[in-house]
């Protein structure tokens, strides 16, 4: 089976940190850069799902989008995410027009590039 690894384009560490770890709830699988004072690669995860965040103006450029599908529990997430009060993101929780029984929660990270979770 084939596995897709997105690359968001990032450009500040901490800001990075503060919305993907602190706030989406995702754990640094690893970071890795080549010297001191050079662009940094991060590995990321959550519930499975890994995102690779770049510094490297090679890698890809901002404003990309990914659709996560089959998030479990997103209503229960949607409402952790509110609860943590990011004061640069409220998302709000939607039902999908083709299915009443599946929601969709979008946000837009520091640099640009969107998620939407898709899920019950």
């Amino acid at each position: 089976m084939a596995i897709i690894r997105p690359i968001f384009r990032i450009f500040d560490y901490k800001k990075a940190v503060e919305f993907y770890v602190d706030w989406l709830g995702f754990e640094i699988l690893d970071e890795h850069t080549f010297e001191e004072n050079s662009p940094l690669y991060i590995r990321i995860l959550l519930e499975g799902i890994e995102i690779h965040l770049s510094e490297h103006h090679g890698d890809c450029s901002p404003g990309a989008k990914i659709i996560i599908e089959g998030f479990v529990g997103l209503k229960d997430y949607h409402q952790k995410l509110i609860q943590k009060n990011y004061k640069y993101n409220k998302p709000g929780i939607e039902k999908a027009f083709w299915n009443e029984k599946i929601y969709c929660v979008e946000v837009i990270d520091p640099f640009g590039n969107k998620i939407i979770f898709i899920g019950e």
